[in-house]
C-alpha cells in the first residue's frame, strides 16, 4: 500500500500542476479592464477640492491675520530692543525683554493652536471629498464595467487614465 501511494504521489502532484497551470492560463486569457485615477490632479483640479480650500481659507482668515499681527508686534519689539537696548536703563531693557518673551510665547501657542485646528478642519474636508471621490469612481467603474481602479502606479498608459471622467462627475456634483 505504501509503495502504491509513493508511486501515485508524483502523478497526483503533476496533475495538480497541470490543473493550476490551466486555471492560471484561463485567468490570464480573460480580459481585465483596469483604470487609474490621478489623485494629485483630483486635489488640484476638482471643483469640490477648490471649494473646500476656499472654505478653509475664509474660516481661518481672521486667525491668520491675528497671527500676522502678533508676528509683526514681535519683530517690532525685537527691532526696538536691538536698536535702543544699549541706551535703555537696565529696568526698561529687562521689561522689553520680558515683553518680547511673552509675545514670542503667545505667538508660538497661537500658531500651534492654529495649525492643530486647521489640520482637523482640513481632514474633515478631505474626508467629505474622499467620500464624493469614491462615489464618482464607483460610478465610472460601474458604468464602464471596470474590474479594477487604481489610485497610484509607477507607470500608467494614458489610455487607462480615467481622471478626466471622475473630474467631470465631481464638477457636476454640487
Amino acid at each position: 500500500m505504501q509503495k502504491t501511494f509513493s508511486h501515485a504521489f508524483p502523478v497526483l502532484l503533476a496533475l495538480a500542476g497541470v490543473f493550476a497551470s490551466t486555471v492560471a492560463a484561463q485567468a490570464v486569457g480573460a480580459e481585465l479592464k483596469i483604470g487609474l485615477v490621478n489623485m494629485q490632479r483630483i486635489q488640484v483640479e476638482s471643483a469640490p477640492s477648490d471649494r473646500a480650500a476656499k472654505r478653509l481659507e475664509k474660516e481661518f482668515a481672521g486667525r491668520s491675520a491675528e497671527l500676522q499681527r502678533i508676528e509683526k508686534q514681535f519683530k517690532d519689539l525685537q527691532t526696538q530692543l536691538e536698536r535702543d537696548g544699549v541706551t535703555m536703563s537696565e529696568t526698561d531693557r529687562r521689561n522689553k525683554e520680558g515683553d518680547l518673551a511673552k509675545v514670542a510665547r503667545d505667538f508660538q501657542r497661537l500658531q500651534r493652536e492654529f495649525r492643530e485646528d486647521f489640520n482637523v478642519r482640513r481632514n474633515e474636508e478631505f474626508q467629505v471629498l474622499a467620500e464624493r471621490l469614491t462615489k464618482a469612481i464607483r460610478q465610472v467603474a460601474e458604468a464602464e464595467k471596470f474590474d479594477l481602479i487604481l489610485q497610484e502606479a509607477v507607470y500608467v498608459s494614458p489610455r487607462l487614465d480615467i481622471t478626466d471622467k471622475v473630474l467631470k462627475i465631481l464638477s457636476a456634483d454640487k
